[in-house]
């Protein structure tokens, strides 16, 4: 305890997230709550003027790319039916069931092993390998806890304003390490696939690797340490993964497509508009201006610097 006091008074950044998560600034406005966090995060001020850094412009479309209709999008149940529709319902892993609170959920009709999952928000995700061993008491708070959180606040991410706060839960499903699924989250800058970073090691000591779309290794990272010697294969189906990232994300400036893959076959994982909420650190400096270089923000520069004074 005396850690975390210590903690919370030495960082910034946890000091102002916990006073976040607490409310109290939920009365600031969307622009000037985007502006401080992103000091605290990078150490530099936020330029929304003339943004240049793939961060600068996350915080951007935030702030003035605010479509009603990504609320679905971003909503991990109703997008199963979206992209069903979009590229097929052969890549959505199935649905068990779906309920508005934790005491609703009929622990007898689900499998041995299962998946659940808030829908409105970004890592409130509860896995049970063995149901005989499940301990309820434990699921039920850490799914209420998440059920409670407002995810807009931390972030400002437009589309989760007005997500339906619902559990669902999935089959379990491991790649070939039998451990865990591997991520391959495809960055698309409208409709084109330009970046692919892979997560693994997530539940031991989280890594990603970023290659192109040939799979050729980068060597950059974004938060999470990479490592050039862990070989991860370059998937078998990764053509079609790149067709279907292209598929999904037509008509978005930027759209990172995640996928996985089992035994060859390709499915669906989420979409996401705003990559770490535009506050990750890339490494080298320079990576993120390239990376930011790939996003042409909707409008003319005209357009941009009317909105900046709005």
């Amino acid at each position: 305890m005396l850690k975390k006091i210590i903690r919370f008074i030495l960082n910034p950044k946890i000091r102002f997230n916990y006073l976040t998560i607490l409310g109290l600034y939920n009365d600031w406005d969307d622009e000037k709550f985007l502006r401080k966090k992103y000091k605290l995060y990078t150490g530099k001020e936020l330029n929304l003027y003339a943004p240049e850094t793939f961060n600068e412009k996350i915080q951007w479309l935030k702030l003035y790319d605010r479509n009603p209709g990504y609320t679905e999008l971003v909503d991990k149940y109703s997008v199963k039916k979206y992209v069903a529709d979009k590229i097929g319902s052969e890549y959505i892993i199935p649905t068990l069931g779906v309920w508005d609170c934790f005491d609703e959920i009929d622990f007898e009709l689900l499998p041995d092993a299962f998946v659940l999952k808030t829908t409105h928000d970004s890592g409130g995700v509860f896995i049970c390998k063995d149901k005989s061993a499940l301990n309820k008491k434990k699921a039920k708070k850490f799914l209420n806890k998440w059920l409670r959180r407002n995810y807009y606040m931390s972030g400002r991410e437009y589309p989760y304003k007005n997500v339906n706060r619902k559990i669902i839960a999935e089959e379990y499903m491991t790649d070939e390490s039998g451990e865990e699924l591997k991520d391959y989250k495809v960055f698309n800058f409208n409709g084109i696939p330009k970046m692919i970073q892979v997560d693994y090691d997530r539940f031991r000591c989280h890594k990603r690797n970023l290659y192109t779309t040939e799979w050729d290794y980068i060597p950059a990272s974004i938060e999470f340490p990479t490592d050039p010697d862990h070989r991860i294969e370059k998937p078998q189906c990764l053509d079609q993964m790149l067709k279907l990232a292209s598929v999904l994300s037509q008509g978005f400036a930027h759209l990172r497509t995640d996928f996985y893959v089992i035994e060859n076959k390709i499915y669906f994982g989420e979409l996401t508009f705003y990559h770490g909420s535009g506050f990750e650190t890339f490494t080298p400096e320079k990576f993120g201006f390239e990376t930011g270089s790939w996003l042409a923000l909707p409008g003319s520069e005209a357009d941009l610097r009317m909105k900046e004074r709005i």
